[in-house]
């Protein structure tokens, strides 16, 4: 699963890097440890009512999917991810799956590699991330709620929310953790957020395209745990520790 991750660009950078024709985005405070229910950038195409061409925007989303139909927001933070397996099937994300897909971007993201030692199982956080730094783009799902308690032409009725689709981890990184978020190349952004794109079996087959992620997996402080720590320091390398007897 995904869970955490970082997100340190400005929105400068994202317009450029996605080809923003649109940012309804002023600026963006960086964030090195991402986590449920914060409001995320996401990148999204959609046609425009007047010109009939497609712009792409970058907007902001709340980090847990609600679906249209949900009664209320409280299973948000059950949805931060859905599965590539059946996306296209449940019902709290196959309409999204067809209508309303989305890039995250992102620095890297976070997964905690679990190793027993003496029958005790410890949780060793990891820092993945692209080689050379390059911007990562989780594919991703948006639905827009309609709150029921506010007035049809109240401003803050409408709530934008995400989820980051997850598949199996390759034999390069399933050591570290059996799910890793499904990466979208370049070369299929523009099929992806493509919102004319809504057959089921078309929508697998763009999500079949995706290739098996190259990353660079890194171990990090346990900073990383806590929601409330935040900051650089936290995606830097654990420095080994000095065998006993010796000193730096």
């Amino acid at each position: 699963m995904c869970g955490r991750y970082v997100m340190a660009r400005a929105v400068g950078d994202l317009v450029a890097e996605f080809d923003v024709n649109e940012s309804l985005v002023e600026s963006l405070e960086p964030s090195y440890n991402v986590a449920p229910t914060d409001p995320v950038p996401i990148v999204l195409d959609r046609r425009d009512r007047e010109t009939k061409g497609l712009s792409r925007k970058l907007v902001t989303a709340r980090w847990g999917l609600v679906p249209s139909w949900a009664k209320d927001t409280k299973g948000a933070a059950r949805l931060i991810n859905a599965r590539r397996e059946t996306v296209t099937e449940k019902p709290s994300f196959r309409k999204a799956a067809a209508q309303r897909r989305a890039l995250v971007p992102a620095d890297g993201y976070y997964e905690w590699q679990k190793e027993e030692t003496g029958g005790k199982i410890t949780k060793i956080p990891t820092y993945l991330h692209a080689p050379g730094d390059d911007v990562l783009a989780f594919a991703a799902l948006f639905e827009n709620w309609p709150d029921p308690s506010l007035a049809h032409d109240d401003p803050h009725r409408w709530l934008r929310t995400c989820t980051i689709i997850t598949a199996p981890a390759s034999d390069a990184l399933g050591h570290i953790h059996d799910r890793t978020p499904l990466m979208v190349p370049r070369d299929l952004w523009a099929d992806w957020l493509n919102p004319e794109i809504t057959a089921e079996g078309d929508v697998r087959s763009l999500i079949d395209a995706m290739p098996e992620p190259h990353l660079v997996p890194r171990v990090v402080s346990s900073l990383v745990n806590s929601v409330q720590n935040n900051g650089p320091d936290l995606i830097e390398p654990v420095q080994p520790e000095a065998p006993e007897g010796l000193f730096p």
